[in-house]
This record gives structure tokens, sequence and C-alpha cells, in this order.
């Protein structure tokens, strides 16, 4: 009786949650448009992701304690899934998902064989209620799953639920169970809600307080909850102070754990949840799988944090290296041999091989392509905007892409020449001479990724021009990205909207800049960029009575994105 009422409870919290959310998507963070906000209150909140969400039970639960049940769809907004979360709401039926996840962990936790790994006290006898050892567990967990110490009502809502059940079921830990299930399905738990600290910045953001900045500061280079020290900072005061915030700062960027920062960031700005939606044609490709589709991620992810952090290597190598990992899954789309016993092995490319660089990597050349051939058209918007931070408007509705798609269209054997004959539109054109150069630059790669000569018989040609710069192929491409300066700098800009939760616009625009010239004074060194960014006063601030609602169409391709696969327009 006792959990089917808390059911009730949580569900009618979601509907709550999920009203005030989307009732302030078009303010900063999902909070109700206001010009001023007082000490302790609520000026920003962000729902977590799925990662985010098993790495802070892992980290409070340990390892053992799994986490099953499928999690409310992510939304991306500006580019990034961090900056959509901040306008994410829950609906009652993710809710139910929510709870019954919360339900399986603390079953979990609270089983005989996991008591003993416990925070707080044992029952002084196990078949009844003990509303003290009660209230010292509660107190922890709760601490740790809220990022904050409860309030005296939270908790004792909690001890009451706990004495309840455990009363009505002469069980101490089931009904321990349930006052852990309420903390892990609270909207204090799923959210990062952020509260407003004491004082201003002087451009008229809301400085965090303690506990809010201890979020922002875990969650950005680690991508979990803070830990025991990082919360024990905040609780002293110390982060608040320079020199303390400093210290976290060097701690958290020294550990090991940066690297799940680092694969966090570049997991949402290169878009590889995609790969969750993908299919492709199995008529035409066979070798097509979702092995291969998780193995494509991953191989970009160690290629990116083995090149950025364990080498502390210039970011604007990932365009031109041909150094990865392969698996065994991977090398036969890659057409090359795997010697290597281990699941996975580093592999260099040899020069000429057309490899040239995350861009060539079958997450880039698949995502970013239509189930049954490539696109030259979706592969330049991706890169213009995940790399350069460049919106491509949407084709008008009416547009013919007959010349693409059509009987007419397919006289013509290759992309390339299809494209050139769609682009003669004025409408199109405009948008086709950004686009479509870097991604004829990367016809040589199919829609899987596999290395090719030939369209339909007929010679690919990859020599392009953009912006007066003739280049060729993926090497040439590869090389141009490098030295394009706007690369690095939409990476700060992008670090800078993920670790504040809203687009890097308007009054932030400047710390952007300024991160862009630092990254660059720093040698392009990504974990220098994180820890500037991290140690700056600017990362903790919310902006209430923002409005950086974005216009224009909800498809991956524009800087507004759903989790949706994208639509096929014939491109």
């Amino acid at each position: 009786m006792a959990r089917r009422t808390f059911r009730a409870l949580a569900l009618a919290s979601a509907v709550a949650i999920g009203a005030m959310t989307v009732a302030g998507c078009a303010t900063d963070a999902g909070v109700a448009a206001r010009s001023s906000a007082s000490a302790g209150e609520v000026v920003g909140m962000r729902r977590l992701t799925a990662e985010q969400y098993r790495r802070s039970v892992a980290d409070i639960f340990g390892a053992g304690v799994k986490v099953q049940g499928r999690f409310e769809p992510e939304v991306r907004r500006e580019g990034l899934l961090a900056v959509g979360a901040a306008g994410a709401a829950i609906s009652a039926a993710g809710l139910e998902q929510y709870y019954a996840m919360a339900a399986s962990i603390a079953e979990q936790a609270t089983a005989p064989a996991q008591r003993e790994n416990l925070k707080g006290c044992r029952p002084a006898a196990p078949a009844g209620p003990d509303d003290a050892c009660a209230a010292e567990t509660l107190s922890q967990y709760g601490r740790l799953l809220f990022r904050r110490p409860l309030t005296e009502a939270e908790l004792r809502s909690r001890v009451k639920l706990a004495h309840e059940v455990a009363a009505q079921n002469q069980d101490y830990y089931a009904g321990l169970r349930e006052g852990l299930t309420s903390l892990l399905a609270a909207p204090d738990f799923l959210f990062r809600i952020e509260r407003a600290g004491k004082g201003r910045t002087a451009d008229g953001a809301v400085a965090l307080d303690a506990y809010s900045r201890a979020s922002r500061l875990s969650y950005l280079l680690w991508n979990t909850t803070p830990d025991e020290e990082l919360l024990r900072a905040a609780e002293t005061g110390e982060l608040l102070k320079p020199a303390g915030l400093q210290g976290q700062v060097e701690r958290l960027t020294a550990s090991p754990r940066l690297e799940d920062g680092v694969r966090a960031f570049f997991d949402d700005m290169l878009q590889l949840e995609l790969f969750d939606h993908q299919s492709k044609d199995p008529s035409k490709f066979p070798k097509y799988s979702q092995q291969l589709a998780s193995e494509a991620r991953e191989q970009t992810l160690r290629t990116v944090v083995e090149l950025l952090v364990r080498r502390n290597g210039d970011y604007r190598d990932i365009f031109t290296s041909r150094e990865t990992f392969l698996t065994r899954t991977l090398a036969m789309v890659y057409k090359t041999p795997y010697a290597a016993k281990a699941e996975w092995a580093p592999y260099t490319f040899p020069e000429g091989s057309g490899r040239s660089g995350v861009l060539t990597q079958i997450s880039f050349l698949s995502l970013f392509s239509h189930p049954a051939r490539s696109s030259p058209t979706k592969r330049g918007v991706a890169l213009n905007e995940i790399f350069l931070c460049e919106v491509t408007p949407a084709p008008p509705g009416d547009v013919d892409f007959s010349q693409v798609n059509g009987e007419a269209g397919m006289v013509k054997k290759t992309v390339r020449l299809r494209l050139e004959a769609h682009a003669t539109d004025e409408t199109c054109a405009s948008c086709h001479s950004m686009v479509d150069p870097p991604g004829l630059a990367l016809e040589r790669f199919d829609t899987l990724g596999e290395y090719r000569e030939f369209e339909n018989g007929e010679p690919i040609d990859v020599k392009a021009e953009l912006d007066g710069q003739a280049f060729e192929g993926a090497t040439g491409l590869g090389l141009l990205l490098r030295a394009n300066p706007r690369a690095p700098a939409c990476l700060a800009r992008n670090l800078l909207a993920s670790g504040i939760g809203r687009p890097a616009s308007g009054p932030d625009k400047p710390l952007a800049q300024s991160l862009a010239k630092s990254f660059a004074d720093d040698g392009y060194r990504v974990p220098a960029l994180m820890k500037r960014l991290a140690a700056d006063p600017a990362l903790y601030t919310a902006r209430p009575g923002a409005s950086p609602a974005t216009k224009g169409p909800t498809e991956p391709s524009t800087r507004v994105a759903t989790f949706a696969p994208r639509k096929e327009t014939g491109r």
C-alpha cells in the first residue's frame, strides 16, 4: 500500500516538474522568466543524461548495482545535448520508467548480499522500524543523490515512509528500500537543480551557490556527481574562494577520470548518440550491424582521448592524424588485416590510404549519410555545424530534388554531377557552395565508410574548392580544417556552452572569445582549456530572464535538433 501511495506521489511530482520545465524552455535553463533571483532561489535545471545517471548511481551505490530501464529521449539544442538538457522535461510515462529504475537500484542496494556496503548504521533489530538508523542512512544517501544536504522536511518525510513500510512488512530493509527509492525518483536527483548564491557579476549574471558550483564542476570534468571531497569543499565554503576552487580544479583535472569528461563532451559534440537510431540498407551493406555501430562510436572516442588527453596533443590533429584503434569488426570495413589477439588494438593507416582524422572514421561517414548511399550535402552540413559552429539553413519546402533523386538525375552516374545540376537553382546554390565541397572531398567513402574509387563505374572526383582554396580528398580537407582558426574557436564555444548549459552567445560571447584565444596560446591543448574554463568564475553563473530560444526546424542537421533520426531529404 505504501509503495503504491509513493508511486502516485512520484507521478504527480513528475507532472509538476515537467510542466515547470516546459514552461521555462524559452528562458535560461528552463526557469520561469524573471530579471533577478535571491539567494537560494532556483535559477537553473538540467536533466541528467543517461550516462550521467548511470555514472552517478555507480559512484554512490557501487559498480555492482546495475541500472536497467529506458530513459527519456534527449534533446539537442544549439548543437549540444548539454544545452538541450536545460529545457528537457520528464513525461508521466517517463517517470514510470525512472520510478522502475529507482526501485530496482534500491532493491539491489538493500539486498542481503549488498547490505555490508550500505552507508550509515545497521539496525539494532532488523525485523521492524528503526527511525534513528534510517535517518542516518537516508541522510547520507540523500546528500549524495541531491548533491546537497537534505532539508529537515525532506529527511522527515523519507524516514516516515521507511517507518510505515518497515512496520507493515516487519522488515527494516523493506522500509529503507522505499526511502531510497523515493530519493532516486525525486526531481532533485533526476535534475541538476541550480540555486542562486550571493551577488551578481558585472554583466548581470547570478552567481551560483556552492553546491550548484560543485555539480557544474564535477559534471564538466568527470561527467558524474560530486565526490565526497568536492561536496565537503562546498559545505565549508572553500569552493567559493578562488584558492579553494583552484585546488579542486587541479585535483579533478589531474585525475584519470578527466577522460570521462572528455569522452562525454566529444560524444555529445560529435552527435554519436545518433548511432542509437541509425540504420543501413542490409541488401547493399550487409556488414552493418549494431556491433559495428557500437564499436565505431567507441573507436572515435578512444582516438580522441588518446590524442587529446593521454598524449596531451594538439586538438587540430584530430583532422589529420592517421592513428586510431581497431577491432576485428571494424577492420573488415576498413579493409585492413587484424592480427591482434586483443579486442582492441592501436593502428596507423598507411600514407596514401585516404584516411585523415575523425572525418574519415566510420562514425562521421556513416552517421551523415543516407541508409543506402552517401550524401556530400549531409556530410558538409554536419562538418560545418559540428566543427565550425556554422549553421546551414534548412532547404525550402518546395525544392525540386528530381535532379538528385529522380530518374532524370540518375542518368548522371556520380553524385557530383547530380549535385552540380541541382545547385544551378539559385535558391540552392548559396548553401550548396558552402556545404558540398567538403562533402564531395569525402566521396571516396560510401555510406558505411568503406573506401571506394568508383561510383556506378565512373571514377570519383574528390577535387574541391572552398573560400578560394583548392584542395583534394580527405587529406586535403583535413589540412584545410587544421589550418582554419574557426575550428578551435568552435570547440571552445561548445565547451563553454556545455559547461553553462546555455548557448555561448550574447553576454557569454566575450568569454567564448577569451577561451578561444587562451586555447590557441596554450597550443590547442584540450585539458588546459577545460582547466581554464573550470577555474573561471563565469562558469558558475546563471542568467534568469535570458531568452536563448532558437528558431528553425528541429533536425540534427541544424544547431537545434532532436534525438530523432534525421529526415531524409534526398540531398
